[in-house]
């Protein structure tokens, strides 16, 4: 039968799984090898003596070593099922703002295979942004956008990754943005949020927009939310809780806000419009 084996269409006449394993390593190193390396079947990773079937995919990758490209995409494309994967390999995100928002944002997106990532920040990293943002203590005094490309690429290095260190304003924006299908807004400053919304509606209307706004503090989690305010335009968070005296910024909220705000990227990409 034919099956496809990390990435490869491969005749076996192996029956089930351990056949199948059989196949691939030689006999004496079996034990070792089984140790090291992971099965996934279908996408679903897997010990089991599992019967196969003409047609099935399957991937498996050793502990610790980075495998070649074809068998990397093929893991991601068999975990995030094959039509959510070539759908988001082919999309183009730009994240506006690295800081507790976009930053994980951008984590999200290159874990989730987002083929075409634009980073836009004009910031350095410093010791306040690591209570919530997604830097390491070696990426202080670096900007933003570098130190995130850096860790995207130790992430998944198949993901495109652009960056602009630049201030976003009136002036630019629009020609920042215009090779970009989907934004995310991830300022912290009300006015620059106000800004980027005006001109992308502004000179972008057929473009997708998600913005986060009240993500503050410790409240319930429950409260953060994704909204659709146009068929284009969403707002993610719960829209009240402001950063303040006695009612910081914290890594939980932040990062729920902000995967509310990857996940409506997805699901925009899917075409799946409703929240």
């Amino acid at each position: 039968m034919k099956i496809r084996l990390n990435g490869q269409w491969t005749e076996t006449k192996a029956r089930d799984m351990a056949e199948l394993r059989r196949e691939v390593y030689a006999v004496e190193a079996m034990e070792e090898q089984q140790r090291r390396c992971i099965w996934i079947v279908d996408g679903f990773q897997t010990e089991e003596n599992l019967s196969l079937r003409e047609g099935m995919t399957i991937n498996w990758i050793e502990k610790g070593r980075m495998p070649e490209r074809s068998a990397m995409e093929s893991m991601l494309c068999a975990r995030h099922t094959p039509h959510v994967y070539e759908k988001v390999k082919q999309a183009h995100i730009a994240i506006a703002g690295l800081g507790g928002l976009g930053s994980n944002i951008a984590v999200m997106l290159a874990r989730t295979g987002v083929g075409h990532l634009h980073l836009i920040d004009f910031d350095i990293v410093e010791p306040s942004n690591l209570n919530r943002q997604q830097y390491l203590i070696s990426h202080l005094g670096m900007y933003k956008t570098e130190a995130m490309k850096d860790m995207l690429a130790q992430m998944n290095p198949y993901v495109q990754v652009d960056i602009d260190t630049v201030r976003i304003d009136e002036d630019n924006c629009a020609e920042l943005l215009k090779e970009d299908d989907i934004i995310c807004e991830a300022f912290d400053r009300a006015e620059a949020k106000a800004m980027l919304t005006e001109q992308i509606l502004c000179h972008y209307p057929e473009k997708t927009l998600i913005c986060g706004s009240g993500m503050a503090g410790y409240g319930p989690s429950g409260t953060i939310v994704t909204r659709k305010i146009t068929d284009h335009f969403y707002i993610c968070g719960d829209g009240v809780s402001a950063a303040q005296p006695g009612n910081g910024l914290m890594a939980p909220r932040v990062t729920i806000c902000a995967g509310h705000q990857a996940n409506m990227v997805l699901r925009c990409i899917l075409g799946l419009k409703d929240v």
